[in-house]
């Protein structure tokens, strides 16, 4: 992909009757860094970088485009698999360990859960991971919009990320976002105890033909299973998650009452309650599993 991008510029350039000197003082860079994005040959070309070059070369935003997939290629192969996976996805299922997850982050929250990593090497590549992160959201939005079910530990809610006015504007956040239809929001509470996935975090993507793909992350790890034994195991583990958390309406509660300061004025039942709703949860959900957005899955299902 950078390749290709280098290989666009460069006939835009040309196109334009510029030379690469031109070009990189239109853009405010020197030449010799036009040269090596044209060779693929450097540093991967920031986003801003890549608005300027394609607003001076009048690329109607192919260059905007194309940039998110010349960033992915600096991740692993199976990083980047489930990035693809996750773009065509219906369904997205999460249970997030330790913070928000990104298609729900604010800007600022992105910025402080990206900037810890230690192999960070500039504040320019930081910027640049949170548009990334970022741009990931526009698709929530979008008409072919991805039904998203997530289940957060209360330990995501009650580390302040950031500093306290972050974290209250980000879970400000969750709550106007569970007010769309398409969101479900759930909470793990601590009072449950441990549980199959307290290693780290756990998605599950339904693709438009029905099959699914998983993914396992730590805090130095990722794993992408496409086995579809091993990918029904792991959503029955989300689900049992799903089904012991809080409610959505008693989950909000909860939310709420964390970003208000009130740490114990949150609806939280008591543990025998939470069995009975988990039962009730489980018992509505029948025979299949509970799909993104609550909707009960009557697709035919087969043995893999």
């Amino acid at each position: 992909m950078a390749a290709l991008f280098g290989s666009r510029v460069r006939r835009l350039r040309m196109a334009a009757g510029l030379t690469q000197a031109e070009l990189g003082a239109k853009t405010h860079v020197v030449s010799t860094r036009i040269t090596q994005i044209e060779r693929a040959s450097g540093a991967r070309p920031t986003f801003e970088l890549a608005q300027a070059l394609d607003a001076v070369l009048g690329a109607d935003n192919l260059l905007v485009d194309m940039w998110p997939y010349v960033y992915r290629e600096a991740f692993p192969d199976w990083s980047r698999a489930f990035m693809a996976y996750a773009e065509r996805a219906v369904s997205i299922r999460q249970y997030a360990a330790h913070v928000v997850p990104g298609l729900l982050q604010t800007e600022d929250y992105a910025r402080a859960v990206l900037s810890l990593d230690i192999l960070l090497s500039s504040e320019e590549q930081l910027e640049e991971r949170v548009t990334a992160r970022l741009s990931r959201q526009k698709r929530l939005g979008s008409p072919d919009r991805p039904e998203l079910w997530v289940v957060l530990d209360e330990a995501v809610l009650r580390r302040p990320v950031g500093g306290e006015a972050i974290m209250r504007t980000q879970l400000a956040q969750l709550l106007k976002a569970a007010r769309q239809r398409h969101i479900t929001v759930q909470v793990l509470p601590f009072d449950h105890g441990e549980h199959e996935q307290m290693g780290g975090s756990l998605t599950v993507l339904t693709l438009p033909d029905g099959t699914e793909v998983a993914y396992k992350e730590g805090a130095d790890f990722g794993q992408l299973f496409e086995e579809p034994s091993d990918v029904e195991r792991l959503a029955v583990t989300y689900d049992r998650l799903r089904a012991v958390s809080l409610p959505p309406f008693m989950s909000l509660d909860m939310i709420r009452s964390v970003m208000e300061g009130n740490h114990r004025g949150a609806s939280v039942p008591s543990r025998s309650e939470q069995r009975r709703l988990a039962q009730k949860q489980l018992q509505q959900s029948g025979r299949g599993r509970l799909r993104g957005g609550g909707r009960r899955d009557t697709r035919r299902r087969t043995d893999p």
